[in-house]
């Protein structure tokens, strides 16, 4: 009998070439306080130009919980439409069922295969170097207040090689004519901006 050979399936890296306007990824990172208290980030970023469309900090991370911040996170109807994120069992049943509700099509990683959500996992690394590993967490508020800190310098200083040396929030090119560089600090001097101003 004559074989008919199928089409092969695509592989990661074409499904996010065909999907990359349509997908986000979403994940939890464990953040240790000074009183040894573990609190779990929330971190969902949109695939598009690698920004990030929302966070949340908890001490608790149940799956109603989660379920309620991908709603905060896609208010009305501009959901997107695949996302992806591991086999935690912090999402559950409840956050399965919002995603549905939404219109969302969740694809997951395989386990232990963070390799998977690369874009995502890059964040959090960067989070970690850039400024957790320089900070001392005192509790959730203080943790929401570096990140929110942190996320503002991300979206809109740092740059990226895949975006053209351009950051995530599109930025004006300031030629040599404009004047002198200027380091403007960020992230409590972390991390600086720099602008050009006329001397």
């Amino acid at each position: 009998m004559a074989r008919h050979r199928q089409p092969p399936s695509q592989t990661w890296r074409t499904f996010f070439k065909n999907h990359t306007k349509d997908l986000v990824s979403l994940d939890f990172f464990v953040v240790p306080t000074i009183t040894f208290q573990l609190l779990f980030t929330l971190v969902i970023l949109s695939h598009d130009r690698r920004r990030l469309v929302h966070f949340a900090v908890t001490a608790n991370p149940t799956a109603a919980r989660t379920a309620r911040q991908l709603l905060g996170a896609f208010p009305w109807d501009n959901a997107p439409r695949y996302l992806l994120r591991d086999r935690a069992s912090a999402y559950g049943l409840e956050f399965s069922e919002m995603a549905k509700s939404m219109g969302i099509h969740e694809v997951l990683t395989a386990p232990q295969s963070p390799w998977q959500n690369a874009y995502l996992e890059r964040l959090i690394g960067s989070i970690r170097r850039k400024c957790l590993d320089h900070v001392i967490v005192l509790n959730e508020t203080g943790l929401r207040r570096v990140l929110k800190s942190y996320f503002a310098y991300y979206e809109q200083s740092r740059t990226h090689l895949s975006l053209g040396k351009d950051a995530r929030i599109s930025r004006p090119i300031q030629p040599p004519a404009m004047g002198r560089v200027v380091q403007i600090p960020q992230v409590g001097g972390l991390r600086h901006r720099y602008e050009r101003f006329a001397a």
